[in-house]
Order: C-alpha cells, then sequence, then structure tokens
C-alpha cells in the first residue's frame, strides 16, 4: 500500500489508538545553525509516544568537502537505521517537525526511496497537533524494538552534478531552488563559501507551499503556482534543489499534492555544487 502523502492530526491519533504496535512516529525537528536544537526541541514537547530523528546522524550520509553539507547515505545504510528505530516493512511511519515540516519532508522522501511508501508527513507538524487540543509529552521517548527493513525499489528519483552539467547546454531539465530568496539570488548567504545558484534555476521558497496555519495550500492552489513557475513543464523534467537536499523535499512532497509526480531531487545541491572548482553560478533574480 502507499498512504497518502499527508495525515491530519485528529487521523492520527485515531491512527496511533488503533494500531499502536503498527505506526511509528518520528520528530524530525532542526535547526540550522544549531545541530543540538532539534532534539532539545523534542525534549521539551513532542508527540506522546514520538521518536526523534536526527538530520545529520541518522538521515545524512559522511562529508567528503565535496559531496554537500547533507549528503543521502547508502540504501542500506538507512535501512538499517531505521530498522534499528523500529521500523519494518509494515509499519506506518508518520514524519514531522516544528518548523514547517522541511526536514519531515526529507524523512517523508527518503523512506520512499528505500521504497517504503507507507510514510506520512503531519500536516502542520506539532502546531497542529497543539490545535487540535491532543496532548504532548516531554523527555525522551524509550527506543522501539529494532526491526528488519530491506530496500525495496525505489519509489522516488534523483540526479546527480553530472547530468546537470550537461543540462546546462539546453537540456530539457529544469531545476527550482528552495532555498529563501536572498539566499538564491546571492544577496545575502550566510550558510555557503559561494552565493548564488544553478544557472537557469528558478526559486521557490519552501515555506510558499504553507498557508498562515503552517499546513499545505490546497492542492488546487499548488498546482497553479507551480504551474505558473514553470511554465508548466512537465514534472519528470523538474529537478528540485536547495541548500544541501533538505528543504528540496518540501517541494518535492508539494508537487505530490499537486498531482505533479516525478519530479526529482539533486541530492548534493547548491553546498555540493558550489564547492567544485570552476562550477557554473549565476546571481540575481532568475
Amino acid at each position: 500500500m502507499t498512504h497518502q502523502p499527508l495525515i491530519q492530526a485528529r487521523e492520527l491519533d485515531a491512527r496511533w489508538r488503533a494500531q499502536p504496535g503498527r505506526t511509528i512516529v518520528f520528530d524530525c525537528s532542526w535547526e540550522l545553525t544549531d545541530p543540538h536544537a532539534g532534539r532539545a526541541m523534542h525534549e521539551a514537547a513532542h508527540l506522546p509516544g514520538a521518536h526523534y530523528l536526527h538530520l545529520e546522524d541518522e538521515m545524512s550520509g559522511a562529508t567528503n568537502g565535496r559531496n554537500g553539507r547533507h549528503p543521502l547515505p547508502t540504501r542500506e545504510a538507512f535501512a538499517a537505521r531505521m530498522g534499528a528505530r523500529g521500523v519494518g516493512a509494515d509499519s506506518l511511519v508518520v514524519v514531522y517537525d516544528s518548523v514547517g515540516n522541511p526536514y519531515a519532508a526529507r524523512a517523508w522522501w527518503m523512506l520512499r526511496w528505500l521504497g517504503h511508501t507507507e510514510v506520512a508527513v503531519l500536516d502542520g507538524g506539532l502546531a497542529a497537533w497543539q490545535a487540535a487540543g491532543l496532548p504532548l509529552a516531554q523527555g525522551a521517548t524509550p527506543a522501539a524494538p529494532a526491526r528488519a527493513l530491506v530496500p525495496a525499489p525505489a519509489a522516488v528519483g534523483s540526479v546527480d552534478r553530472e547530468l546537470l552539467l550537461a543540462n546546462l547546454d539546453g537540456g530539457p531539465r529544469l531545476v527550482i531552488d528552495a532555498r529563501p530568496r536572498e539566499r538564491f539570488t546571492g544577496e545575502n548567504d550566510m550558510i555557503e563559501k559561494v552565493a548564488g545558484h544553478i544557472p537557469g534555476a528558478r526559486n521557490r521558497f519552501f515555506r510558499d507551499n504553507l498557508d498562515g496555519t503552517g499546513c499545505f495550500k490546497p492542492a488546487a492552489q499548488l498546482r497553479a503556482e507551480f504551474d505558473a513557475l514553470t511554465g508548466g513543464h512537465p514534472a519528470a523534467q523538474l529537478v528540485m534543489s536547495c541548500g544541501s537536499g533538505v528543504t528540496a523535499c518540501h517541494n518535492l512532497l508539494a508537487l505530490e499534492l499537486a498531482g505533479l509526480a516525478g519530479a526529482q531531487l539533486y541530492p548534493g545541491s547548491w553546498s555540493e555544487w558550489s564547492t567544485w572548482p570552476g562550477a557554473p553560478v549565476a546571481t540575481g533574480q532568475a
């Protein structure tokens, strides 16, 4: 089975009560400038029974100075990590965070990359759970029993730097960058050593996928906004990028909701692209 990309707070509460052994929830909260903040946020307030999933320790591979800040691990390594955290082939995995769900979207994409399609993002994250009047817990959640998880055929795709370099010469793919406008244009980037974006890319700040409550906009609105940005480009020719392959997954989730499935992730994103000598760099608004 394949779960819908989003789950609402009360639906999750009901599923959790009905199938407590099958449903496993991860809090993916993270702060880009402080790698310890996410766990602190989790221990201060989280869904009862939710486990903390660390972006760098569990959802990233080793860095080598040329593969970006949050490179993907191998599928086998990530499957082993998820199995050790209690995810099995029959698990419904629900992921969320407390900052707009970009880190939850990374977990959602990675589980589908493993071929585990029974995964959903809690729409609105921690705030939506609180708004529904549901209880919170503090401290660390006891570890779940380990289970076996074996990668299956991937339900999502990715592209590498070499393919995008070749695409610069009139290729069909269109890159969409999920970073804030000032980082995309190169006006103000306090994170990367080189500012700017991949030539030809267009900007869709991931938070533009959300409404005023922090939930995803309706599907029809998302579709209209992406079609306006891409000129109706086929989804299969779209490549999502960002700083390090994390917030790009938020745009991939939004595309899925909009009925535009098939776009791919550039996992290394700008933090990989910009570290290679002679990498083409564009600045300003596309």
